[in-house]
């Protein structure tokens, strides 16, 4: 039965957000017999709830709060009140990702060694590297069921995934394949297997994707030691003389204020609602913000470089058909200057059903053109360019100097500028992703830019050194014993892969951490 914990109950690790970081920690915590209590700002939707309708699923998950947007990216003029996507209930985004699930690579964890010093960039290595990751790395693919290992067989590739393979065959690229996915090929830890439906990002409607939702978070409360409390969103958290955070003030369901007293505190709100809780969360110790010491909370916002090609065949594709992201070309996703950037991208599969197709295609290009696609809707097919953009400290979460939410807090603003090598990396993709379907007979190629950012990472870095970061590589606040952060903002750098695996391989390491540390007295 799931657990019922009082207000002052002080010994319970407060979780705040039930995603890829959160509903993980809370699982893998309570198993291990602590006790935690997890704030999720949004409803707890069953999957009975879900559709395959894309429009009405967006807005069941959408995390549709007022944020406002500056600076020079596409998204800030295209969708200045909708410039990043973040899913608002139990399970997080894990509800909606298209459940791609890939290591990052050697050279990625190291950037600014790799790399070496770019203007404009803010890039440092992790304190952590992939060797040290690799037995995370796989007890999460294992955990998550990840297609393509552990002798999991893949997926079937769609008739979607044979056109981009085709295409990519004729560039003369070797390394495209059906996608490492954490959706089941076969019935496995009890749920069933992917059905082909296509609608993978409304939410499985068959529970074979990998979902905190319906996966860690009843395993979590079957324990008898975790209590997860929805409509329940996080305000400030609060410390003693000392620095050590001791509640989180919340506002439940009604709307009435609650604290509950907390011995550790682990934020996993996600790398735009995160920052904005430790900002909000300032004090006379911290002035500019919880565990704040070194100006780093809120910057080095990143959100992948991406953009999307898309184009039309004379014969039918029905790209809405078969697993979403079941195809990937990963041959540009090798460290590789002379292409003029550093850094490297994915052209990963991007169907998309005719609501938002026809929104996005020709954005603000009503005629003919658009017409003429919409009308050959069937026939079209379309990849998603995602690679490594780099960290800039201007690029950042601050809070809204006039605009507040519903409860008096300060709305996060979220700024970014294009690096000149994010700008370099997306053209070399569109023109690349252009190639590989004229290659097969393209009649029409069409060049999308950045949708709404959904893979949103960096805002409180993990850093060796307490003047460089926000957390060290345990996702353990440099400035706060008893605070951690255990979502994508803890990432120093994007890599060009999607970010949830290394966000659950991070989050079970750092539950072998808290218990540790727990076991020792230390915190």
């Amino acid at each position: 039965m799931p657990a019922k914990f009082d207000h002052n109950d002080s010994s319970v690790v407060v979780i705040i957000g039930s995603g890829a970081g959160g509903g993980t920690l809370a699982h893998e915590l309570a198993r291990k017999g602590i006790s935690v209590v997890v704030l999720e700002a949004g409803k707890r939707v069953e999957m009975t709830e879900f559709q395959n309708d894309e429009v009405a699923m967006f807005a069941l998950f959408t995390w549709q709060d007022p944020r406002t947007a500056t600076g020079s990216w596409s998204v800030a003029k295209t969708s200045p009140d909708l410039p990043v996507w973040t899913c608002k209930l139990v399970g997080g985004t894990t509800v909606h990702w298209g459940a791609c699930a890939l290591r990052f690579q050697d050279h990625e964890f190291k950037p600014r060694t790799r790399y070496g010093a770019i203007a404009g960039a803010n890039l440092m290595d992790w304190p952590v590297d992939l060797k040290e990751m690799e037995p995370y790395y796989d007890r999460a693919e294992d955990m998550m069921g990840v297609t393509g290992t552990h002798g999991i067989p893949p997926l079937p590739v769609s008739n979607h995934g044979k056109v981009l393979f085709a295409g990519a065959k004729k560039l003369g690229y070797t390394k495209y394949q059906v996608t490492n996915m954490a959706i089941n090929s076969l019935p496995r830890d009890g749920r069933a297997s992917c059905q082909q439906t296509g609608f993978c990002v409304q939410g499985c409607t068959f529970g074979a994707k990998w979902s905190t939702l319906y996966v860690d978070i009843p395993r979590a409360e079957a324990t008898g030691k975790a209590e997860i409390r929805p409509e329940c969103q996080a305000l400030r958290i609060e410390h003693d003389a000392s620095g050590k955070v001791t509640a989180v003030v919340y506002a439940d369901r009604t709307g009435a204020l609650q604290r509950q007293k907390a011995r550790i505190v682990a934020v996993a709100g996600n790398a735009i609602e995160s920052p904005r809780l430790l900002l909000n969360s300032s004090s006379s110790l911290f002035p500019h913000g919880l565990a704040n010491s070194s100006g780093q909370v809120g910057r080095n916002y990143m959100r992948h470089t991406t953009g999307a090609v898309f184009a039309v065949f004379e014969k039918p594709v029905h790209m809405y058909r078969g697993t979403a992201q079941s195809g990937i070309v990963m041959d540009e996703a090798r460290l590789d200057t002379r292409r003029g950037f550093v850094g490297g991208y994915q052209m990963e599969l991007l169907p998309q059903g005719l609501p938002s197709f026809a929104q996005t295609i020709i954005p603000g290009g009503w005629g003919r053109d658009r017409a003429w696609i919409l009308d050959h809707y069937a026939n079209a097919a379309g990849l998603w360019v995602i690679g490594e953009d780099m960290p800039r400290e201007t690029n950042r979460i601050t809070l809204h100097p006039e605009k507040k939410d519903r409860f008096g807090m300060p709305i996060p603003n979220i700024h970014s500028d294009d690096h000149p090598n994010d700008v370099a990396m997306r053209n070399h993709g569109y023109q690349q992703g252009e190639s590989l379907y004229k290659s097969i007979g393209a009649l029409k190629t069409v060049r999308v830019s950045p949708y709404p950012s959904t893979h949103n990472m960096g805002t409180n870095r993990m850093s060796e050194k307490p003047r460089d970061g926000v957390v060290n590589q345990f996702g353990q606040a440099h400035d706060v014993k008893n605070l951690f952060v255990s979502d994508g903002s803890q990432f120093p750098s994007s890599g060009g892969e999607n970010p949830t695996l290394t966000i659950v391989a991070l989050t079970l390491r750092q539950a072998e951490y808290i218990a540790d540390q727990m076991a020792r007295g230390e915190i």
